[in-house]
Order: C-alpha cells, then sequence, then structure tokens
C-alpha cells in the first residue's frame, strides 16, 4: 500500500530588520563578541563556520574568506567586505589573549570557541537589546541573504555565498524580501555607513 508522505511545513526563514541590527550590534560592548556576530551577519556564516574559521582564512590581498568543509564537507569563498577586514584588524591587534590559529579562540582550550557559547552571546545581546522575536544567531545568516535580495543580488549568486546545494533553498529568502534582485556589497557596510553602530 503506498501512503503518501506528509508535506513537510514550509517555513520562512526568521530575520532581523536593520532597526534591531543596529540595537543587537550596539547592545555588544566585548570587541571578539561583536566580530563574532559582525562577521556571522557580514558574510552570511553559520555557526559552525565562525566557530571553525582560522586566521589563515582571512585573504585580505583577494578580499575573500574561505569556508573549509562547510555543511555537506564542501569548501566555499565568500567576500570579505572591507568593513569587517577593518573590525577583524583592530579585533586582533587589541585583544588579549591574542589568537594563535582559530580567528576566534576559546581563553580556556586554545582551540575553536564552543558553538554554544556564539548562541548564548546572541541571546544576551538580543534580550538586552530588547529585541522579542523568537530567533537565534541563524537569523544573521538568514537577515544577509534577504538584505542582499532587497539591495538587488542574483539570486544565483546568494546561493553560491549561503553554500546551497539547491537554489530551492535559496528561494525560500524570494518570499521575505521586500524588492527583486547587482553588486555585492556586504549589507555590513551599508548599516556601519551611518555611524549608527559603535566599534
Amino acid at each position: 500500500m503506498n501512503i503518501p508522505r506528509p508535506k513537510k511545513p514550509i517555513l520562512l526563514p526568521k530575520l532581523l530588520n536593520e532597526n534591531e541590527l543596529r540595537k543587537l550590534f550596539n547592545a555588544l560592548t566585548n570587541k571578539k563578541h561583536k566580530a563574532m556576530l559582525f562577521t556571522a551577519y557580514s558574510a552570511g556564516l553559520r555557526v559552525s563556520e565562525i566557530v571553525h574559521l582560522k586566521i589563515a582564512h582571512i585573504d585580505s590581498r583577494r578580499m575573500q574568506i574561505f569556508i573549509e568543509r562547510a555543511k555537506g564537507k564542501k569548501d566555499r569563498y565568500v567576500n570579505l567586505s572591507p568593513v569587517l577586514l577593518d573590525i577583524l584588524r583592530s579585533y586582533v591587534k587589541e585583544y588579549q589573549p591574542k589568537p594563535k590559529e582559530f580567528l576566534f579562540e576559546s581563553e580556556q582550550t586554545g582551540g575553536a570557541y564552543p558553538t554554544r557559547t556564539i548562541q548564548q552571546i546572541f541571546t544576551n545581546a538580543k534580550n538586552k537589546a530588547g529585541i522579542r522575536k523568537e530567533v537565534g544567531i541563524h537569523s544573521l545568516r538568514h537577515s544577509f541573504a534577504t538584505h542582499l535580495l532587497d539591495k538587488g543580488t542574483d539570486i544565483k549568486y546568494i546561493k553560491e555565498l549561503l553554500g546551497h546545494f539547491n537554489i530551492r533553498t535559496t528561494e525560500r529568502y524570494l518570499h521575505v524580501s521586500k524588492q527583486k534582485l547587482v553588486n555585492i556589497i556586504s549589507p555590513l557596510d551599508d548599516l556601519m555607513k551611518n555611524e549608527e553602530i559603535e566599534w
């Protein structure tokens, strides 16, 4: 007997608008924590990708970030925004103890930063900012994709930046985006232009 499988619900990505992002980033005072969340939003990274980022993965000559063995064991490159590069340079220069291998190292182990800790940093900042939406750190990735779509970036490029295997996964953002699909500028750059976020 052929019993049809129940259809999976189509869940739209949960994201933060630009005003909520400003509040979230301004709620952070620790430079390391701020740099982590800026990196997540600026490059649309998964939390697992943030913790495994190494200093050697930041290529300032080609203005790219190398994402090694991401979901599905797939490597990819994403854009390195000039604003994020300045933030990361400032963080590495000033933060003690200085990271040696991983960009965001655990002070306890010297290894990769714990995923759960970054998730908690996001939740604490969200609560401090008074954001009531039920969102986690993954919402920064969703916000990155949707804000790029809003600014006119072709969905095929967004698919590559996010490391999606299937365009259908990326197409979920079409339902959330306010406008249709040109130049890929990290949404963090626009957010920082108004100088409403302290670094």
